[in-house]
């Protein structure tokens, strides 16, 4: 079994306001991730907000630990509830490929250019929480190399919406 998680603890510094409720073709992309993970797991979460269309896990081991904080709590609901794995995306990626499971493969995977975009199995749970007790940095290319997993090239970038000019680019691609 697979869960699915929005990671949506992010501060939208640079977008000016929640991006997560920013609109996009009618659409929020809080509902867009949520709606896209729907399909591929069977069961989703959104990390790091209180209030979502899907059940909601605050951070762990607190806010502010970026999308590993996202991931971690996520990872340890899994653990708890016996999924295998984890398919992540952040808030802001916009419209997923229609093939993302198949891309990813088995766990672990991600895309190598947006490494929080990928599928984690439930027992990289423990090197996670090293890695977020650790000194040492706390990114997703760090956990990525830790637990090996295999970073998977796409033809078409995945958006990363972190500006209102960002989400203006990837509406003038909608039909």
């Amino acid at each position: 079994m697979i869960l699915g998680a929005v990671l949506a603890g992010g501060l939208s510094s640079r977008f000016g306001s929640d991006k997560a409720l920013a609109d996009i073709g009618g659409r929020t992309l809080l509902s867009l991730a949520v709606d896209t993970l729907s399909g591929w797991c069977e069961h989703v979460v959104v990390t790091g907000r209180e209030t979502a269309p899907a059940p909601t896990l605050p951070d762990w081991p607190r806010a502010g630990m970026g999308p590993l904080g996202g991931l971690a709590a996520a990872l340890r609901h899994a653990a708890d509830e016996g999924y295998d794995a984890v398919m992540s995306c952040g808030v802001d990626a916009g419209f997923l490929p229609e093939d993302l499971p198949t891309l990813l493969g088995g766990a672990p995977a991600c895309l190598a250019v947006q490494p929080v975009i990928g599928l984690w199995p439930a027992s990289s749970l423990q090197e996670l929480e090293a890695l977020l007790h650790a000194p040492e940095s706390h990114s997703m290319n760090r956990f990525v190399d830790r637990i090996g997993a295999r970073r998977v090239q796409i033809a078409l970038p995945v958006a990363n919406i972190n500006t209102r000019q960002d989400l203006a680019r990837l509406a003038t691609h909608l039909p």
